[in-house]
């Protein structure tokens, strides 16, 4: 017998109460959704990194220019996304700043408007690889949101367009803005890496949200396939990521501290194996923390390979 779910009421808010001047930043920085932040910063860095460390010579404007038009490309996607779901973050993410009524929509709708055309002006600023990585994201984010057309129904086109943009469009393009072709095959052996890794978090960021999903007819893997086979296949993906660096990594890959990458990706799948061996996918709040290790985990390969390529130049 299933609980019946009210549908929420979206079109008014209730008064607010009046709260201190900080509290305004706290739910911003909530809006922008931390953890995206964290892996479009470091993504960033770490390309610029790898591409002084092959003997490019981006200049810090480069950098600067970059970061800022890609932090506002992603508050931008996530901010139009959580504006499309009120009513399901409702039932999945009731935290979040518009379904908490810490931000109404019109303040929200400002920021992503904001925070948009402020991506565009300044990618316009530096290179034509900068303005086609921020277009094209801006312009598959809004895809993925944005009705009629609003990919994010359809499972797999959902998965494929984070793939495209944490993959493909950010690794290759980035660099090309910070270097220069041919693009080297440790940046390709990456973006491959990043695909495979944003498939497995685009599987598992739906597993704890069947709920409103369900109630608001959004088809995803998780409804579709159940909890455990995604959870299942989210960390295959992920083990073979991992398998597969350290196989290039014994072959040989140039412009690289071979040992370093082995003993560090088989550090990472220890440490994977560890965290996710005895998870409890009945509880939300226990898939949300594993959910969470794995953007670590996302986070800590822009750290490895410029460290390994960094190492390799010593």
């Amino acid at each position: 017998m299933h609980r019946e779910i009210s549908k929420p009421n979206t079109t008014t808010f209730c008064q607010r109460k009046t709260r201190p001047w900080y509290s305004h930043f706290s739910a911003f920085w909530q809006f922008c959704r931390p953890h995206t932040i964290v892996g479009t910063s470091l993504s960033v860095w770490g390309l610029y990194l790898i591409a002084i460390a092959l003997e490019n010579s981006p200049s810090l404007v480069d950098l600067g220019l970059a970061w800022v038009a890609c932090l506002c490309g992603n508050i931008y996607i996530v901010g139009l996304n959580q504006l499309e779901d009120i009513a399901i973050d409702h039932i999945n993410k009731p935290h979040l700043p518009l379904p908490a009524q810490q931000f109404s929509r019109r303040q929200a709708t400002v920021i992503v408007g904001i925070t948009g055309s402020l991506a565009i002006a300044l990618a316009a600023l530096g290179s034509w690889a900068l303005l086609g990585v921020v277009g094209l994201s801006l312009l598959i984010g809004t895809a993925y949101s944005l009705p009629p057309i609003r990919l994010k129904r359809f499972p797999l086109a959902a998965a494929i367009c984070i793939l495209t943009v944490r993959g493909m469009i950010v690794n290759l393009g980035l660099y090309l803005h910070f270097g220069s072709l041919p693009v080297p095959p440790l940046i390709w052996v990456l973006t491959f890496f990043v695909i495979g890794f944003t498939v497995a978090i685009a599987l598992y960021k739906d597993i704890p949200d069947t709920e409103g999903d369900r109630y608001y007819h959004i088809r995803t893997f998780t409804l579709e396939l159940g909890q455990r086979a995604v959870f299942r296949w989210a960390i295959g993906i992920l083990m073979i990521c991992y398998v597969s660096v350290i196989a290039v990594a014994l072959l040989g890959l140039q412009g690289v501290y071979g040992p370093f990458l082995i003993a560090s990706h088989l550090t990472a799948i220890a440490l994977l194996g560890w965290r996710c061996q005895a998870i409890d996918l009945s509880s939300k709040s226990a898939i949300s923390r594993s959910y969470q290790f794995i953007w670590k985990l996302f986070y800590l390969e822009y750290c490895l390979f410029p460290l390994a390529c960094w190492l390799d130049k010593g």
